[in-house]
C-alpha cells in the first residue's frame, strides 16, 4: 500500500528538523528571523536567569511553542545531557534533506562534497563554511560514523549551517550509484593531480577521515582518485583545508 500524501508531507517536515541544544545557541537562533523554529524544549528543573528569561521572551515574541520536560526527557531530545543546559530547540531547515532527493533536486550538472568518517565537529563546521561560500551544490553527510550537527558545528560554520543543502544518508553507499555521476576520492597516494583533472559535469568529491582516509568500499566504487600536490615534505592537509581547496576548484 502506498503512503498517503499527508503522511509523506509530514515525514518530509520531520526529516527537515535539526535539534540543537544549549542556552547560547537557543538565543542565537531565536534572534535570527531567517531561521524557522518548530519548537523550544525546556527542562522543568531550569533555574530562571537572564538567559532563560531571554530565551522564553524571544520564543513568545516569535510565537514558538514551548514544551517543558523532566531533565531525563529533555536529555533524550537533546541526546547530550552533559551539555544541553536544560535547553533544546528544533530548527526547520529546508536545506536538510534525504540523499534520495539529490536526483530530483539536481537533475543537471552538480558538484557535491561527501564526507566519509569525519568525526570532528570543528572540521565539519569549517567544511560547511567553505562549501557555503563556494559554488558547491551541497554536502552529503552519513549518519553512521560521522559527527552530528551540533552547536559546535554551528559555531565553527560561522552562521552558514543553514545556507547550503546538507543531504543525509545512513552511509555513502546510497549515493555511490547515482547515474552518470563521477565519484572522486582524494588520496595522497593517487597518481593524478587534482588540478589537471577535467571535472565531469556531475561530480561528488569524497573527503575521508584524516587518520584513515577514504574507506575501502568507497575507493572501490570511485571513478577517479586524485591528490593535492604537496611541497617541502608536507604529507597531508587538514580535511577542512582540503574541502576549501576542492570547493573553489574552477
Amino acid at each position: 500500500m502506498n503512503d498517503s500524501p499527508e503522511y509523506l508531507e509530514k515525514k518530509r517536515f520531520f526529516d527537515s528538523l535539526i535539534t540543537l541544544y544549549g542556552r547560547n545557541v537557543a538565543v542565537e537562533v531565536l534572534r535570527d528571523d531567517a531561521v524557522e523554529i518548530h519548537k523550544l524544549h525546556l527542562s522543568k528543573s531550569n533555574r530562571t536567569d537572564e538567559t532563560i528569561e531571554e530565551i522564553m521572551a524571544l520564543a513568545e515574541m516569535r510565537g514558538v511553542e514551548i514544551k517543558y520536560h523532566t531533565k531525563e526527557s529533555l536529555s533524550r531530545i537533546s541526546k547530550n545531557s552533559a551539555q544541553d543546559q536544560g535547553v533544546a530547540i528544533d530548527v526547520v531547515s529546508q536545506n536538510y534533506r534525504s540523499a534520495s532527493a539529490i536526483a530530483t533536486d539536481l537533475p543537471g550538472s552538480f558538484r557535491l562534497l561527501a564526507l566519509d568518517g569525519i568525526n570532528n565537529p570543528q572540521n565539519l563546521g569549517m567544511i560547511v563554511r567553505s562549501a557555503a561560500a563556494s559554488k558547491i551544490d551541497g554536502i552529503v553527510l552519513p549518519r553512521r560514523n560521522s559527527t552530528k550537527l551540533s552547536p559546535l558545528v554551528m559555531k565553527a560554520s560561522a552562521g552558514t549551517l543553514f545556507k547550503i543543502p546538507i543531504y543525509y544518508c545512513e552511509d555513502l553507499s546510497e549515493i555511490l550509484t547515482l547515474s552518470d555521476t563521477a565519484i572522486i576520492t582524494l588520496s595522497s597516494h593517487a597518481k593524478y593531480d587534482i588540478h589537471t583533472l577535467k571535472i565531469p559535469n556531475r561530480s561528488i568529491f569524497v573527503l575521508g577521515n584524516e587518520s584513515e582516509g577514504v574507506s575501502d568500499s568507497v575507493i572501490r566504487a570511485s571513478t577517479h582518485s586524485v591528490s593535492i600536490p604537496m611541497h617541502r615534505g608536507v604529507e597531508s592537509l587538514n580535511v577542512a583545508v582540503t574541502a576549501g581547496i576542492v570547493s573553489f576548484l574552477p
